[in-house]
């Protein structure tokens, strides 16, 4: 008997990060972070990150953890996707992603912010600042905890030909819809945020409370991947309301295309942060081309590469599947600390 072959999903992904109505008026910097490779936007393999730095004024360089957590994120789950030496095995894939991606992930953002702190130093000002606004107890805090000062949340994706992998630590959106315009989250909720309460990467053991899920692709893949920031389902007045804007930009996009989707989200976001949160609002959307106008897939067809290749801003010996990492050896790992 012939096999039958699959359909080869093609993706792309636009996105928008934009300042807080309120960090415009109190001169916060945006602490939001997005970032997707390949940078063309076209996959798959496509990988998608969205960080949002937490606003207290304890956490005064979420913006910074923010970022961090982006690219430190993008970098693991390209690792994870051309670092493994049979990458068809999908039980090894989603084992090793489930038992290892957690520790690693917070290993190096915490990592990454000991250098940054180490080779940038908490300024008199910044301290100075944090104990007008928070006490003196909140400074000597943040001074025997750095990781503090950079709390971030994180959620991703990683859309490949037989898979998709969910990723999410802390508050914010991932949203699935389906080609009925079902609207659904592959992740339960954790019933511990609410109000203002988050789990953060800058929280000691937290790679705990990772969630993460591997969703293999032996049926069509939903129609769209929303991520978001909370500053964007804060904006709503109901879970209910929230959850429409994913049928409402399938049914956008299958009129118009995703291009004029691209060109309004800075607007749309900018609307949304104004009439309700105030917070930052970061929302990235994964589309599968098919949906697309037929207009809108002949020119994508002439602008975008095959995109099977492994995104270019990757470093050559990340593409290489016979390089091992050590985070996907089995031996434990211990999480760097800060000097005092």
């Amino acid at each position: 008997m012939d096999s039958i072959e699959r359909p080869q999903w093609q993706w792309r992904a636009v996105g928008q990060t934009v300042q807080g109505a309120s960090h415009v008026r109190s001169g916060l910097p945006n602490q939001d972070a997005l970032r997707w490779d390949p940078p063309a936007g076209g996959g798959p393999p496509l990988i998608l990150a969205v960080s949002d730095g937490h606003g207290s004024a304890k956490y005064f360089r979420s913006d910074v953890g923010a970022r961090l957590a982006v690219e430190i994120t993008v970098q693991l789950l390209a690792e994870l996707l051309h670092g493994q030496p049979a990458p068809d095995n999908l039980t090894a894939v989603k084992r090793l992603a489930e038992e290892r991606l957690p520790q690693e992930l917070v290993r190096r953002w915490r990592e990454a912010v000991k250098t940054h702190v180490d080779g940038m130093p908490f300024t008199p000002a910044e301290l100075e600042a944090l104990a007008q606004k928070d006490g003196p107890r909140a400074r000597q805090t943040v001074e025997k905890d750095p990781f503090l000062a950079y709390g971030a949340t994180i959620v991703a994706t990683l859309v490949t030909d037989n898979y998709i992998l969910y990723l999410q630590l802390g508050d914010g959106d991932i949203l699935v819809v389906s080609d009925a315009g079902e609207v659904s989250r592959p992740l339960e909720r954790d019933a511990r945020l609410f109000a203002n309460q988050t789990t953060s990467l800058c929280q000691e053991n937290v790679w705990r409370d990772v969630q993460l899920r591997f969703q293999a692709l032996v049926e069509p893949p939903p129609a769209l991947v929303l991520l978001s920031t909370d500053g964007y389902a804060n904006s709503f007045v109901n879970e209910e309301a929230f959850l429409k804007v994913g049928s409402d930009l399938l049914e956008m996009i299958r009129a118009d295309g995703l291009d004029m989707v691209a060109a309004n989200l800075a607007g749309w976001l900018t609307e949304a942060s104004q009439s309700g949160s105030g917070d930052d609002v970061t929302l990235a959307v994964l589309c599968r081309t098919d949906i697309a106008p037929s207009r809108e897939l002949a020119r994508q067809a002439e602008q975008l590469p095959a995109a099977v290749a492994p995104p270019e801003t990757l470093p050559e010996e990340i593409t290489d599947p016979a390089r091992e990492y050590p985070w996907m050896d089995p031996t434990p790992v211990k999480l760097p600390h800060v000097k005092k």
